[in-house]
């Protein structure tokens, strides 16, 4: 049973920072693909970043240049630490993990981000 837990949201002044964690609990696996999505009211949700087993990283235009995504293979864990933050930037974010035998997806409950003044 594979649980993804985020963690690291919060509120934050645009210009400001924040590091988004998160790992699977449960049953241990190899993750191939580890992503970041994200999602505002009223919006369908959209990928933000991703990273390969490798450490290919890819990102979404309107993050490029302010948001890292990283992994920890050891501790099956995907951070993301989000700089120069702005108020569109607001959402839920969500992590999801690939299973690099299976290929399922595994989906974390989201943690919200909110920027504003």
């Amino acid at each position: 049973q594979v649980r993804l837990v985020e963690s690291g949201g919060g509120l934050v002044q645009p210009g400001g920072s924040l590091r988004l964690s998160c790992a699977a609990s449960g049953s241990a696996f190899s993750i191939y693909v580890m992503s970041w999505y994200r999602q505002a009211p009223g919006k369908q949700r959209a990928l933000v970043a991703t990273i390969t087993s490798s450490g290919n990283t890819n990102y979404a235009d309107s993050v490029k240049g302010r948001f890292t995504i990283s992994r920890d293979n050891a501790k099956n864990t995907v951070h993301l630490q989000m700089n120069s933050l702005k108020p569109e930037d607001t959402a839920v974010y969500y992590c999801k993990f690939r299973a690099t035998m299976s290929r399922h997806d595994y989906w974390g409950q989201g943690t919200q981000v909110t920027v504003s003044s």
